[in-house]
């Protein structure tokens, strides 16, 4: 598991350990490290020059004893600097040879720039001075930021696409929010974290679930086992305008572990899961978890439709831990979501819809595009006023609970082939099961979102995958996840 800490977090940790160790010691590990990935970088790209765009606090100073000590393995160093600079730093690149200077135009040859320009103590967006640094960095060059692309918000929840678009980013010991979380995880690039000896000893700000975590955490059945006691996951999904859906959400309800499956819904859809997934079972019974909404259309006046609606509207009002997507977001209002207080209830809106939902339940004006901008500000927001788990869908996707300070689940690990129809349908039947087996909203989301992702890419490597292939991907896909143990 990879977990990001705040800024006053970090700061704190390493002024404990700098505490116990020699002046000075606490950055040469940071140098240490960053000229390492630095000189590897150039190796593979058979570069042969660095450059450095120095700042005024220790990102710049890292950043400038890292190309002093490639110049001293033999690489061209240049290194563009703030008035102020780290006396140490800029005698170490005086003595290796560095060229020292301010004008951009030395940025032109660079195959490697280092961008040292802010650190995580600086506010958003980039200083006056170091602008022409930044738009003179050539397109072929490989860019390294120390710790953050400078002008990124160091808490990830602003972009600002004037600021340094990384390569790569080099932190130290604990991962940072810019690092994992929409929309400034972009803008980092790869994440390399070099272990410095600094251990934080706080609560998280973010959480991110890897590979090695899913044999910890999926419900792996005993030999004491049924069907019930695995879970049964109820599915309220589809219609007769959105057929699709409920085959989608019911089949990888079964193909990610389900006991059993129940399916409600109208003629056509019912016609179609009854033909591909022998399996389930029809009509509302006792479940461990229901699924509510994917392709309900809750307008709609079709034979059967009223009957689902009610066993929709029942499963929302009950006790039993509830997934609710797409139209099972419209049957919420302040009454139901006040009698699921304190039960396990899980949203699962995409941009679109977290703001259609906030509009309608606070009567603010909230677009889409302001979900987009602040994907975890608008993510608990909703989650405050429904008093519910949000899993907000997205290239990252954010999973949040209602409690105040608790972290944020961070998934990225889907290609972006899986931007498709019926993905979201997947992904709410896989929840469901989870569900269903008593995982908690925010855990299983999180895992749920892993697996989801994992299963896009395993289904076409490198290439388009329908949603029905994600679905069916997804035994193998567990299977592989828990061999890792």
């Amino acid at each position: 598991m990879i977990e990001a800490h705040g800024t006053r977090a970090v700061y704190a940790a390493e002024k404990s350990l700098m505490a116990t160790l020699e002046e000075g010691e606490l950055m040469a590990r940071a140098v240490e490290g960053l000229a390492a990935v630095a000189a590897a970088r150039l190796e593979e790209r058979d570069g042969g020059s660095v450059a450095a765009l120095v700042g005024p606090g220790n990102n710049g100073a890292d950043a400038l004893y890292a190309v002093a000590r490639l110049a001293e393995a033999g690489y061209a160093a240049v290194a563009l600097h703030h008035d102020t600079v780290h006396p140490g730093a800029r005698e170490a690149a005086v003595a290796a040879g560095v060229v020292l200077g301010t004008d951009p135009g030395v940025l032109a040859e660079a195959d490697v720039v280092l961008d040292g320009v802010l650190g995580i103590g600086a506010r958003p967006g980039l200083p006056d001075w170091a602008r022409a640094w930044v738009d003179a960095v050539p397109d072929s060059a490989y860019v390294i930021a120390v710790d953050l692309p400078s002008g990124q918000d160091p808490a990830g929840g602003v972009l600002d696409p004037d600021g340094v678009l990384a390569d790569e980013t080099v932190t130290f010991s604990v991962a940072k929010p810019v690092h994992l979380l929409p929309p400034t995880e972009q803008a980092c690039g790869v994440l390399t974290v070099v272990d410095i000896g600094i251990e934080v000893d706080a609560t998280p700000v973010v959480r991110r679930l890897d590979h090695d975590d899913v044999a910890d955490l999926w419900p792996v059945p005993l030999a004491s086992d049924d069907k019930y006691s695995r879970g049964v996951v109820g599915v309220v999904a589809g219609g007769e305008a959105y057929t699709g859906a409920a085959l989608l959400a019911v089949t990888a309800a079964v193909e990610s572990g389900a006991g059993m499956v129940r399916y409600v819904g109208t003629p056509t859809p019912e016609a179609l899961v009854r033909s591909r997934v022998p399996e389930a079972v029809h009509g509302a019974g006792r479940v461990q978890a229901w699924v509510v909404g994917p392709g309900l259309d809750t307008a709609s006046r079709a034979r059967g439709a009223r009957a689902q609606l009610d066993v929709a509207r029942e499963a929302l009002a009950g006790d039993e831990p509830v997934c609710v997507d797409a139209g099972g977001l419209d049957l919420l209002d302040a009454a139901l979501l006040r009698r699921r207080a304190e039960r396990p209830t899980l949203l699962t809106p995409h941009a679109g819809e977290a703001a259609r939902l906030l509009s309608r339940l606070t009567g603010a004006d909230v677009d889409r595009a302001a979900v987009a901008a602040a994907p975890l500000e608008q993510a608990r927001r909703l989650a405050a006023v429904t008093g519910a788990t949000v899993l907000l869908k997205g290239s990252t996707t954010i999973v949040v609970g209602p409690a105040e300070g608790t972290a944020a689940w961070s998934q990225a690990d889907a290609p972006s082939w899986l931007a498709t129809a019926g993905a979201g349908d997947v992904l709410a039947g896989l929840l469901g099961t989870l569900l269903a087996a008593g995982l908690d909203p925010a855990e299983a989301g999180a895992l749920g979102a892993l697996v989801h992702g994992v299963a896009a890419g395993r289904a076409n490597p490198g290439g388009p995958v329908r949603a029905l292939a994600v679905a069916q991907a997804l035994p193998s896909t567990v299977a592989a996840l828990l061999a890792r143990r």
